[in-house]
């Protein structure tokens, strides 16, 4: 037993993950609907006082906290997005994530406004590294249409 309990604190050490962190993450998985930003935000300051821009893979969410990271799979296609939270919709809103026009075009439901998603915390490590390769795939996929 104190052999298993030492080597999931070593996996999880090694993942930049404590029991804390995964805990938390636990509960902030869910599915709903997506949308995402209209062009008249751009340019505007976001809550975490960062300035909004379509091109970026971020999110606005009143379930995630602020500076956090998910993944949003596309339900109707399967088509996977990871974006960072800067943002928070109007308490009203019962959408559960409103994207950046960039990830709404990578999950291709831009024509349809909005989508079924299911979106799950990840650490900031896993978020970090994926929305680098996203912006070098997005780069590599512009240099290829010239």
């Amino acid at each position: 037993m104190r052999l298993l309990v030492v080597t999931a604190t070593l996996i999880m050490g090694s993942l930049g993950l404590n029991a804390q962190q995964v805990q938390k993450q636990k509960g902030t998985d869910g599915k709903g609907i997506a949308s995402f930003y209209h062009d008249k935000f751009e340019g505007r300051q976001t809550a975490t006082g960062e300035i909004f821009d379509n091109d970026k893979f971020t999110a606005a969410s009143n379930k995630l906290k602020l500076g956090s990271y998910a993944k949003v799979t596309n339900l109707t296609n399967g088509e996977v997005v990871y974006v960072k939270i800067n943002d928070r919709m109007n308490a009203s809103n019962e959408r559960l994530i409103d994207l950046a026009s960039v990830a709404a075009k990578k999950l291709n439901f831009q024509g349809n406004g909005v989508t079924k998603v299911k979106v799950e915390a990840v650490s900031a490590q896993e978020g970090r590294m994926a929305i680098s390769f996203q912006n070098r795939a997005k780069a590599g996929s512009t240099t290829n249409r010239l």
